[in-house]
């Protein structure tokens, strides 16, 4: 009776919480608006803390996202190599997305548009630190992660050559892309991530299958991504198949600078600059165009 009196406690208290946030949003003059309040709160929330604690939560989405690289290399090696075979195996590509946010892990490509947006609202030079601090310390532990499940990968035994054979070459197409290639199919990635983080608060129920569909776009147009490519490049240079410049050069660096452009420059400012209007509006005490030609019409006294 008492664990049911404490659960009951616990959910008046979340509803609390809800509707406190509800009542605030309404104070908001726009959904969009609310939309973006409840993506700054929760990248204020991520700035805060702990590096530690970002490592680790880093590192396990790092090896979580393996998941898209081990499901796409298993699905490839037991499907025909046709247009079919690539659309049915180009949904395994979802599975470490889907796992690393409904567990709420740090990804980077997510961090790029929730944690820039607090930085965005209040520019100073602190701010920027703990950006800074946040992307350097999810970068690298994500990569991290990636490389360690990618070991893994290749020196247990766990898959058949014919699947070794796949992961190799997911690899090799990865890296058919020229660097100027990765940066500009970079952007798309970094650009569909990001609509897919601006989306969730809304998605309710639906989380997963906007994750799901997002996720698979980003799977059949061969994006790359920061972290599911650092498997498949690091799976081959641990293989002996490429060198560490090239992961670095030719693939780490261009695919980073697109993802970011893409989720950030591209995304973010726009989706933020249309809020810093919309608050500018409500701030001036008008309600948009109409709003304001009602209350200046001569007509009306």
């Amino acid at each position: 009776m008492e664990r049911e009196r404490q659960d009951a406690a616990r959910d008046d208290d979340h509803g609390d919480e809800e509707k406190e946030e509800d009542k605030q949003e309404s104070y908001l003059p726009s959904k969009a608006a609310a939309v973006h309040e409840r993506l700054r709160v929760s990248g204020e929330k991520e700035l805060e803390r702990d590096a530690m604690a970002l490592l680790w939560s880093a590192i396990a989405a790092g090896i979580s996202m393996s998941a898209s690289f081990m499901a796409r290399g298993l699905f490839d090696a037991h499907l025909p190599d046709s247009d079919a075979g690539f659309l049915v195996g180009s949904i395994g590509y979802t599975f470490g997305f889907l796992i690393v946010i409904l567990a709420r892990q740090q990804l980077f490509t997510e961090n790029t548009v929730t944690a820039v947006l607090p930085f965005m609202s209040h520019p100073s030079a602190a701010n920027l630190w703990c950006l800074m601090r946040l992307w350097g310390v999810v970068l690298a532990g994500n990569i991290a992660g990636a490389g360690l499940a990618a070991f893994t990968f290749l020196h247990l035994p766990m898959f058949s050559p014919e699947v070794h054979e796949s992961f190799l070459s997911l690899g090799h197409k990865v890296m058919e892309n020229s660097p100027f290639e990765m940066f500009s199919k970079g952007i798309v990635a970094g650009w569909l991530i990001a609509t897919m983080v601006w989306v969730m608060p809304s998605a309710d129920q639906a989380k997963a299958w906007v994750i799901l569909i997002m996720t698979y776009a980003v799977a059949i147009g061969e994006f790359p991504h920061i972290i599911v490519g650092a498997s498949e490049i690091l799976y081959l240079v641990f293989a002996g198949e490429t060198s560490w410049a090239d992961f670095l050069l030719r693939f780490g660096l261009p695919t980073l600078a697109g993802n970011i452009a893409g989720g950030t420059f591209i995304f973010a400012l726009i989706s933020h600059a249309q809020i810093r209007n919309d608050m500018d509006i409500q701030r001036q005490g008008r309600r948009g165009a109409w709003g304001f030609a009602r209350k200046h019409d001569p007509r009306r006294r």
